[in-house]
């Protein structure tokens, strides 16, 4: 979804489902479906998740791009997995064959011990400025009209040419994680939105302009009915035991400052049913918050959001054409909202 109004715009990407436990011709037909949920709910874009468990990001575009007609992947890229021309030549790539834009969610870290198995012993902060050195040698490729040269701590590159060319409207768009300092920090340095795991909407502080923007990671259920919204919530996501014992083995290992600080938030989230639910994340069934209530609840918790900067807001994977349409409701009610406002 793609909301203007008139001095600013809200983008929205939905998540394409992980393959990691799900067979080849399932798992097929899933993200076509989920892909055109997505469109035909308006929104911008869809984000493709990249770990050592998860088939190519790369394969999984061609397969949202081909089966929609305007959707944008958001492709998850670590620099671990792939040399930066090899990310600018899919970019291009998927441009010259299919005329379709793709966004990048530029990633630092990952899972651990998905790094060590890599041999990719970088520590956080270090890891962001190899980032945003990684993100500047693709752009370079992708925007000079001839061969790129590169001197830099991380990466080189000597009279480097990219073909075919990719048109200006064409251009990536970039996300970055931005809830550390050091993230934040790489965001600005590449123009890039900084997307966060929120806090509750009333804790939010405005956040400073900066023409990047910034975004959110968040799921949501919501109903006409406040009651009808946590009976569906609490069905897709019951308490489970096993899932608490893995994110508490995730939280040791994990080095995200995001993380841990979602981790202590679920530690210490009381039974109130305020919109901010930590539950879905407490059990390892999401990486986010979630927003549970009426629409009316949800779009008084979005439009705050809204307040304090945030216009990107980066949903989890849909489980029904129909919870797309809920979701999309809530959005409605609140860009009518902020617009008013």
């Amino acid at each position: 979804m793609s909301y203007s109004s008139a001095d600013q715009e809200f983008k929205l990407f939905t998540a394409c489902p992980a393959s990691a436990e799900a067979d080849a011709e399932t798992y097929l037909h899933r993200v076509r479906e989920v892909a055109r949920w997505s469109e035909d709910a308006g929104c911008e874009g869809i984000l493709v998740y990249a770990d050592n468990r998860q088939v190519d990001p790369w394969l999984v575009s061609q397969v949202i791009v081909t089966a929609t007609e305007r959707l944008c992947p958001l492709v998850a890229v670590q620099p671990a997995y792939m040399h930066p021309y090899s990310v600018a030549k899919m970019i291009t790539s998927l441009a010259f064959l299919f005329g379709r834009r793709v966004y990048l969610n530029m990633v630092a870290g990952g899972f651990r011990n998905d790094l060590i198995a890599l041999n990719d012993e970088t520590p956080h902060n270090e890891r962001y400025a190899r980032l945003v050195e990684y993100t500047t040698v693709i752009q370079k490729l992708l925007q000079a009209p001839g061969p790129v040269s590169f001197e830099g701590n991380y990466y080189r590159i000597a009279n480097l040419p990219l073909t075919p060319r990719l048109a200006d409207e064409l251009q990536p768009g970039l996300l970055v994680s931005g809830s550390s300092e050091a993230g934040s920090n790489a965001a600005q340095s590449l123009g890039a939105t900084a997307i966060e795991y929120p806090k509750p909407a009333a804790e939010c502080t405005p956040r400073p302009a900066y023409a990047g923007g910034y975004g959110i990671r968040i799921g949501i259920i919501a109903r006409d009915d406040e009651a009808e919204a946590w009976e569906v919530a609490r069905n897709r996501f019951p308490e489970d035991r096993k899932g608490q014992l893995t994110r508490k083995l995730a939280n040791k290992v994990s080095d995200s400052s995001w993380h841990q600080e979602l981790a202590e938030r679920a530690e210490a989230q009381t039974q109130a049913e305020t919109p901010y639910w930590l539950v879905p994340f407490q059990n390892y069934k999401t990486m986010c918050p979630y927003l549970v209530g009426s629409y009316e609840r949800v779009g008084q918790e979005l439009v705050e959001y809204v307040g304090c900067g945030y216009t990107t807001f980066v949903l989890d994977e849909p489980p029904s054409a129909e919870e797309m349409q809920h979701v999309g409701i809530a959005f409605q009610r609140a860009f009518k909202m902020a617009k008013a406002a």
